[in-house]
Order: C-alpha cells, then structure tokens, then sequence
C-alpha cells in the first residue's frame, strides 16, 4: 500500500472543502447575517434540528474556547479594573436594573413568559462570537474575548441570582440545577478546547483559524434554522405579533449597548464601545440549553427573533465602530 499515494489523493479530496471553510470563516459577519435571513426560508428542517439547539451551543462554545489566545487575555488582564467593571456593569447592573423597571410596570403578573424572556436577555453573558465581531468591526478583539471569558466563567454564579430576583418562583427550572447545567456546559468546552489544542498545537490552530471561523458559521446557520422552529408558522397566523417581538428584541438589544456605552464612556470611546456591542448580544442560547425544553412558547419566539440583533448589528453598526476606534488612536482592522 502506497501511504504516500494515499495521503496525496486525502490532501485533494480535502482541498475543496477547506476552501469553502476559509471562505466562510473571511466572511463570517456577512455570512452570518445572511444565515440568520436564510434561516427563516427553511421551517421544514428547525423542528428536526431544534432538540440538537443543546448540541451546537456545546460545539460553538469549543470553537470558541480554541480561538482563545491566553497571551491576549493576559495582557487585557494587566487592568484587571476595567474587566471587573465591565462584568459587573453586564451581569449585575444591566440585569437588575431590567428587573427593577420590569417589576415597576408589573411584567411579572402581567407576561411571566416575556418575564423569562428578560432573564435569558440580561443574565447571559455575551455570545461567543463577540470577539471575532469586534476585530471585524475594527475595535479591541482582546478586550471583547477577556470580558466574554470572565462573563462566560461567571455565569453559573451569576444567573441563578439573577432568576431569583426576576422571576421567584416563575422560573421553569430550579436555580441549582440552573448553575449545574451551565457550569457542566463550560467546563465540558473547556476541556474539550484545552485537549484538542493541545492535541493539534498553538501553530496549527493558529494556521487553521478561517476554516475554525468556517465551521463556526455553519454552526451559526445550523443553529439560525433549530432556532426558528414554529416562527413561520406563528408568523403565518398572528404576523403583528412577530413582527412586535422582533422590533423589541432590537430594541432591547440597542437599551443594552446605549446604556453601557454611556455608562463606561470614561474608560475611552473605543473600549466602552467594545463592551456595550457585548452587553448588547447575549448568548441566550447558552441559557436556553441550560433550561432544556422547560422554555414557554413566548419566550422561545423572543429566543428565536432575538438572534436577529445579533447576526446583524455587527453589520449595521460597523461604520459607527470603526469611527471610534479612529477617533482613539486605534489601528483599523481590515476585513477578512
């Protein structure tokens, strides 16, 4: 047997493929947000793929976990004072604040499901993809990676507070279990991260980093088309309600970048723009796996409607982030 002829034929076969994925993984931010819109045009397949939702947040949060550079956290990490504010400002003040206007308007008696919907929008921590937006966008890639790491870590300590004070005992799941779900999630991408890179070594993984960002996006629109399931339908028979939710969700998802950008605008227009593009795209996946299927219809439709902030504002908000780096001094990244 010829090994040489083999591994020749193997490297070919492999070629194609691993262009699709550098292509891709170059274009992630458009590729996301038109996933997040193609998502929509195939309702056939989310019901099959919406048991698997667990399953791909536990495969981006690997991917994620593997692009992690410990150098850049590190260095980010010399002003412990700014990430410290930063997760403070996300994942208490941003929370509790929602709840105390929520509890002001009675949304607790009047919509409990929309009540759930603030939790999971508040208490998550930022989505895994925040760091690779951010270099996109031409702001602090590390700075986005270290405050989404300690918000990630702190999650399972975080959010079962954060339930208890939002929802009592409306909450579809204990609060213990809550924090064991989450903490098995990150600690099972964890060891999974550190065993491949250690298996693969730093320069491969550096090397192979368009194809990760490859996989990642068709994670993403696998995850887009799971996360739709009955939105079509719904849209079908009540199209105002939809179309009410997706206009909160952004909404929502704008309060959280204004409030934390003017909240932090002292640290440098940049870096408070770098955290409130986070604190405005939460992974609300990471809670809704921790949850399982204990999640009401209302609260899967803003789940669901919910990710279309979150495919699209790197895009829209693009030029506005690219001015503020300019205007600190920051050098432009260019597009991949």
């Amino acid at each position: 047997m010829n090994f040489r002829r083999i591994a020749t034929t193997a490297r070919r076969a492999l070629a194609a493929p691993r262009a699709a994925l550098n292509f891709l993984g170059r274009h992630g931010a458009r590729a996301a947000a038109a996933s997040a819109v193609a998502g929509l045009m195939l309702p056939a397949f989310s019901a099959t793929l919406r048991p698997w939702i667990p399953h791909a947040i536990f495969a981006l949060l690997v991917l994620a976990f593997l692009r992690v550079e410990p150098a850049a956290v590190a260095r980010r990490l010399s002003r412990p004072m700014l990430i410290v504010a930063a997760v403070a400002w996300m994942m208490a003040a941003i929370p509790l604040g929602a709840g105390l206007v929520a509890h002001a308007f009675h949304l607790e008696t009047l919509s409990p499901q929309m009540m759930l919907a603030l939790f999971i929008v508040t208490a998550a921590p930022p989505v895994m993809s925040a760091p690779a937006f951010a270099f996109l966008m031409g702001l602090d890639g590390a700075l986005s990676l270290t405050v989404m790491v300690a918000c990630v870590l702190l999650t399972p300590l975080a959010a079962p507070f954060v339930a208890g004070f939002l929802l009592a005992d409306a909450l579809p799941l204990d609060p213990l279990r809550l924090a064991m779900n989450l903490g098995g999630l990150l600690a099972g991408s964890i060891a999974v991260a550190w065993a491949v890179r250690r298996l693969a070594g730093r320069e491969r993984i550096e090397a192979a980093r368009s194809e990760i960002d490859g996989v990642n996006v068709i994670l993403l629109f696998a995850f887009i088309i799971a996360a739709m399931d009955g939105v079509v339908a719904r849209f079908m028979s009540d199209p105002m309600l939809i179309v009410a939710i997706t206009a909160l969700t952004f909404a929502v998802a704008f309060a959280q970048i204004a409030v934390t950008y003017l909240g932090l605008r002292g640290i440098g227009r940049a870096d408070a723009f770098t955290i409130a593009l986070a604190a405005g795209n939460r992974n609300m996946g990471l809670m809704v796996a921790a949850m399982g299927a204990s999640v009401p219809d209302l609260t899967w439709l803003y789940f669901a409607l919910g990710q279309f902030p979150i495919y699209m504002l790197p895009m829209i908000l693009k030029p506005l982030a690219r001015r503020m780096a300019a205007a600190d001094g920051a050098p432009a990244a260019t597009d991949r």
